[in-house]
């Protein structure tokens, strides 16, 4: 009997939606401006920099997901085309990327409404775990992201970074635009680009939809390639707005990397808010999904203990699971820091789209419609970028890494002896 298939309802632009709907979040309302913080006007290249990567790696993500068809991500495709250690350490270094993407998404709402809600500082790290654990329970409780949703997140988004853009270009004299500030070194400017790079991975979305979306073979390499250029193009518009804001000053504090805070009139600053609360907290319920979804395959498979393979009596929801996501994204939360997290995220899914790439150079030619220098270009991108992130963080991706390794030669030694 044949595998039950998904039916084929998502059109192009319906993908492209679903591919801006989980990247316009944490990396529009958070990262751009932390990387202008390192390198001033130079955040521009840094930006395109990132985009060519991202498109790399996206179009050898399409193209595996047109010849593997599953859920489940380069988890599934590193088992399918590489090897079990390439497969697990896939899995394990995706619920590290992405649960650092949800704590920085919780740490960065906090620092977008402790100023409206009146609260001190110290509350960051408390309001981040309570958003953490109130959205864990709504998954739970069988929520999910429509794509009436989604196209709602993706407009009240896009649109309050549009205002807080002109806006900002409005607040200041014409001539400033003609004296952007220094663009900083070379390292200063990847460094940025490692940054910006997790800020457009949302396009996996897409490339995880093979199933569903019509004509995948043309619709999923045409949608990533959409979904970044339009980000490319909101990206840089934002990263232009920085330069003229007190972003540029010395001594910026991490508060000041929320865009509220460099709104240039309390209307600009509200709207703002009500932006970055439906991005992110969209962001959240999306990682929270799909990290969920990727223990419960490593339970099925037997990478992590069983009970995280189980589905709730109605199979509606995987508790064990979704609740072990919660506790991950809560200790990586407890950092207390928008950039440590941010940055751990970097490191984690930099390798983890080397592994995507590195998967798509073994498909056959005659499977091919990405050119193999395209995946080539992904892999040499990934690894390099990777060195221009930050030592103590490199030094803690490493030891995740080993820790995963060790766990996983574990496992395998206990199911050789049964």
């Amino acid at each position: 009997m044949a595998t039950p298939q998904l039916i084929r309802g998502t059109s192009l632009p319906g993908a492209i939606l679903l591919g801006l709907g989980a990247i316009v979040g944490t990396g529009a309302y958070v990262s751009i401006a932390m990387a202008t913080s390192i390198t001033g006007s130079g955040v521009l290249i840094a930006i395109l920099i990132a985009a060519l990567v991202a498109a790399c790696n996206g179009l050898s993500s399409a193209q595996l997901a047109a010849v593997h068809p599953v859920s489940g991500g380069t988890y599934e495709y590193g088992y399918k085309f590489l090897n079990h250690w390439f497969g697990f350490s896939a899995g394990w270094l995706f619920v590290a990327a992405k649960s650092a993407s949800a704590a920085t998404a919780a740490l960065a709402l906090s620092l977008y409404v402790l100023p409206a809600l009146g609260l001190a500082h110290g509350w960051q790290v408390p309001l981040a775990l309570l958003t953490i654990a109130i959205m864990t329970l709504l998954v739970l409780a069988g929520v999910r992201r429509s794509n009436q949703a989604n196209a709602v997140i993706v407009t009240v988004a896009i649109g309050a970074l549009l205002v807080f853009v002109f806006t900002t270009f409005s607040a200041y004299e014409p001539t400033l635009v003609a004296a952007p500030t220094n663009a900083g070194s070379a390292h200063d400017i990847l460094a940025a680009a490692a940054l910006i790079f997790v800020a457009y991975t949302g396009y996996g979305r897409i490339a995880t939809m093979g199933e569903e979306i019509t004509s995948p073979k043309r619709n999923i390499p045409l949608a990533i390639i959409a979904t970044v250029l339009v980000t490319t193009a909101l990206y840089l518009l934002l990263g232009w707005a920085l330069q003229y804001t007190n972003l540029q000053q010395q001594g910026v504090n991490e508060s000041e990397l929320a865009l509220v805070a460099l709104a240039s009139n309390d209307t600009v600053a509200t709207v703002v808010l009500v932006g970055a609360a439906v991005a992110l907290l969209g962001v959240m319920l999306n990682l929270i999904l799909g990290v969920s979804r990727v223990i419960l395959a490593m339970g099925r498979r037997g990478d992590l203990p069983a009970v995280f393979g189980g589905l709730n009596v109605g199979q509606t929801s995987a508790p064990a699971a979704t609740w072990l996501t919660a506790v991950v994204m809560m200790a990586l939360a407890l950092s207390g820091s928008v950039e440590l997290a941010w940055s751990f995220s970097a490191f984690t899914v930099l390798v983890y789209y080397g592994i995507t790439n590195l998967a798509a150079l073994q498909i056959p030619a005659q499977q091919r419609f990405v050119p193999r220098a395209i995946s080539v270009l992904g892999l040499i991108s990934c690894l390099a970028l990777t060195l221009f992130i930050e030592w103590r963080v490199l030094a803690a991706g490493g030891l995740l890494i080993l820790a995963g390794l060790v766990w996983h030669r574990w496992r395998l030694h206990l199911v050789a002896n049964k």
